[in-house]
């Protein structure tokens, strides 16, 4: 299976490489700065939508941009930053979603697919066009300014609940897949609204899997509209794990502090005890006796009584 995903994760960025090769071939050159050019695929790639847009980088940087659902604030670091940059926007769809499921193994840490895979790629373009020897650009934000990802968006919500809500639903999470083969979860910024820090592909997930009987055990499709979304019902939110394991830490603190009191309790009186026997067996060794408000050892009588001598008694008579 490891080796199933690996060569998984391995075509998903070849596919990154056939859309961007692609997409520079067909790249309309007559196109301004700054104008989105849908990208048409071959038949067997159709259901993948491809948006491309060429960018200043300076402008890149400092007033950000936005392409399909993503969101790239102002201030973001551009690694390396040539004069122009192409984006490249990817919808995966219901269909290659699914490779990212079985790469990236989501139903092994029991998540499931609710949104399609959405992609943002950054490369190197030539002022008067695309590059002939491009190669990808680090787009890298930050937490207080970061790429905002909007599935509710009419290029990303066909697969979604049709009519979701307007709230954040807890068992949604967002995911965000690494070229290096691994995936990370967090929370959403808002109710379908995910963010992100760096170029790369981003989905949403749930913790909530159907019946064993209804999963599919060739990695999972996309959940469509029957699929409860926004509903409760689901595992264990983090929340109340949290909860519970700070009140388990807290009752195992007060058993652990009583353990210690009675620990102390228990050799002072042992301490006292052996104190009041050392005393004991003084006291019946020296025969300590009470002198007023004293305890004093006392002795017993062992000197001579005095005699007064009867000589000069005797020459009298």
């Amino acid at each position: 299976m490891h080796n199933s995903n690996s060569q998984t994760i391995q075509s998903t960025h070849l596919l990154d490489l056939m859309i961007r090769d692609y997409t520079i071939r067909n790249f309309k050159l007559n196109l301004n700065t700054g104008i989105t050019q849908k990208i048409h695929l071959p038949s067997n790639f159709s259901s993948i939508e491809i948006d491309t847009v060429k960018l200043r980088c300076g402008s890149l940087r400092r007033y950000g941009a936005r392409i399909g659902e993503f969101h790239i604030g102002s201030g973001v670091t551009v690694e390396p930053c040539p004069e122009r940059v192409m984006l490249v926007r990817q919808n995966f769809g219901s269909n290659w979603s699914s490779i990212y499921s079985t790469g990236y193994n989501l139903t092994g840490y029991n998540y499931k697919l609710v949104s399609p895979v959405l992609g943002l790629l950054a490369y190197n373009a030539n002022p008067d066009g695309v590059a002939t020897n491009p190669y990808e650009i680090n787009v890298v934000a930050t937490d207080q300014n970061p790429i905002l990802i909007d599935f509710l968006s009419s290029k990303a919500n066909s697969t979604l609940n049709p009519n979701p809500s307007p709230k954040k639903n807890s068992s949604l999470l967002c995911a965000c897949f690494t070229s290096n083969g691994n995936t990370s979860f967090s929370e959403q910024l808002s109710a379908y609204v995910c963010k992100g820090t760096r170029q790369g592909h981003y989905a949403l997930v749930t913790t909530e899997l159907p019946p064993r009987d209804d999963v599919d055990d060739g990695g999972g499709g996309m959940v469509t509209s029957s699929t409860k979304v926004n509903g409760g019902g689901g595992r264990l939110s983090r929340w109340k794990v949290a909860v519970g394991s700070v009140i388990g830490s807290g009752i195992g603190a007060i058993l652990l502090g009583m353990l210690v009191v009675a620990m102390l309790v228990k050799g002072k009186k042992k301490a006292m005890r052996e104190e009041m026997e050392r005393r004991a067996y003084e006291e019946e060794a020296l025969q300590v006796s009470m002198v007023g408000h004293v305890r004093a050892p006392t002795a017993s009588a062992t000197r001579t009584l005095p005699s007064i001598p009867n000589d000069r008694y005797k020459n009298k008579s």
